[in-house]
């Protein structure tokens, strides 16, 4: 069965309740096998013609539809509601190999 990926690209506009929602989601993705490989590090765009990453966040998944359950489950729909009110985003859920 192939991974999957949760690329999350976020511009975040209230800092303090980012932190919430952070402590918050890890918990929620980890119960669904997700395992954070970075969360807004270091970035260098190299190239930008389709777009210009702000803040990327990459959560592997031990497949595609772990990575769906997590984003569409009860548990994580009222944090992600504070990711919603404080920040703006783009989130790509994409199969790996």
């Amino acid at each position: 069965m192939a991974k999957a990926y949760v690329l999350v690209d976020t511009k975040i506009s209230d800092k303090e309740k980012y932190e919430i929602y952070k402590a918050k989601a890890k918990p929620i993705a980890e119960k669904f096998g997700g395992k954070y490989l970075t969360r807004g590090g270091l970035l260098e765009v190299v190239q930008s013609d389709l777009w210009s990453p702000t803040r990327l966040v990459l959560v592997e998944f031990p497949s595609i539809e772990k990575a769906r359950a997590f984003h569409n489950s009860n548990e994580y729909a009222d944090v992600k509601k504070i990711r919603l009110d404080n920040a703006k985003s783009t989130l790509v859920i994409l199969e790996g190999l």
